[in-house]
């Protein structure tokens, strides 16, 4: 067989690779454009869902009106393209995320399939109750903050009263809910992230607690880039990330205790003490042949400086 023929047998896996990699890169592109024109079609009725949060809070308040103004002539068209971007993408996510999976599957033994496989369906779980959350809990919240700096005109002999009424625009208001939503539903995937990370032997539980400090660090700065400008989105974040983040802890504790358990069931589980006790026996048995060793070769120096040549020969 020629030099050509080996590189052409050892290239043909890899071009069976792409081959697939592009097979399964079309198919997601595909959904992607059905969930996408889908969505396009409903994209009034996706639109007044996301603005339920918006109209109850100004209902509570007593205000009648939830409109919302189109500022440029064509930002209701892209409007509606951001709305089928967003909701295409979670339309086809699960369709996505089973062609990674038939591209990763092939090349992981049983067992990591196995750790791997809960990890897929927990993820996207994680997520939707991340931006359940935020739409149900944190938006009504924020909005109400922001709405609290209306104020209504009122023109007297005394003086007058300038009014602040909400006229917000559509695609500011549509970007603010997408950012709450995804923002949150990215942060509720921090526990999956890590009891991977733990499962995989890349983080401990007790490395996670040695830097909780600074963990607390990054999630105030987290909070604080994710969010409007308004402390009261900014500590409900923090509170509910550094709750995950304790919460990983645990996990990655739990899947320590399963793991050390398993090792045990198979002997191969050792204990620190047994192997600090078992390094103390190995240096004491090689002091004790130093001092063995340093023994006799005191002893024997007196019959070498008798034997020595150079000694009998200088009549000492």
């Amino acid at each position: 067989m020629s030099d050509t023929d080996e590189i052409e047998d050892s290239s043909a896996p890899l071009i069976e690779h792409l081959a697939e990699l592009r097979t399964r890169l079309i198919h997601s592109a595909v959904a992607f454009i059905i969930g996408m024109v889908i969505c396009f079609t409903v994209w009034n009725p996706i639109f007044n869902f996301l603005t339920e949060p918006l109209c109850t809070t100004m209902a509570e308040r007593g205000q009648d009106s939830c409109g919302l103004i189109l500022i440029k002539l064509q930002e209701g068209f892209f409007v509606a393209i951001s709305i089928s971007l967003f909701g295409g993408l979670v339309l086809s996510f699960p369709y996505i995320s089973y062609q990674l999976w038939r591209f990763v599957a092939p090349g992981l033994y049983k067992n990591e399939k196995n750790a791997f496989l809960p990890f897929m369906f927990a993820s996207p779980i994680m997520f939707l109750i991340g931006a359940s959350f935020a739409f149900y809990v944190v938006m009504p919240l924020a909005f109400d903050f922001f709405l609290g700096f209306q104020q209504s005109g009122d023109v007297a002999e005394t003086g007058v009263e300038a009014s602040i009424d909400f006229q917000g625009s559509v695609q500011e208001y549509l970007r603010l809910s997408i950012k709450f939503i995804v923002a949150f539903g990215l942060c509720f995937q921090l526990p999956v992230l890590l009891t991977l990370m733990g499962k995989a032997g890349l983080v401990s539980s007790q490395g996670l607690a040695d830097v909780r400090k600074y963990a607390v660090v990054g999630i105030l700065v987290l909070a604080a880039l994710v969010t409007p400008p308004d402390v009261i989105t900014q500590v409900i974040l923090f509170v509910v990330v550094y709750g995950l983040y304790e919460i990983s802890i645990q996990l990655v504790k739990r899947v320590e205790s399963k793991r050390e358990a398993d090792l045990r069931a198979q002997g191969l589980w050792f204990e620190d003490d047994e192997d600090e006790e078992l390094d103390d026996e190995l240096m004491a048995e090689f002091d004790e042949e130093e001092d063995d060793e340093t023994a006799t070769k005191a002893a024997s120096s007196p019959d070498d400086e008798e034997d020595d040549p150079g000694m009998v020969e200088k009549g000492e």
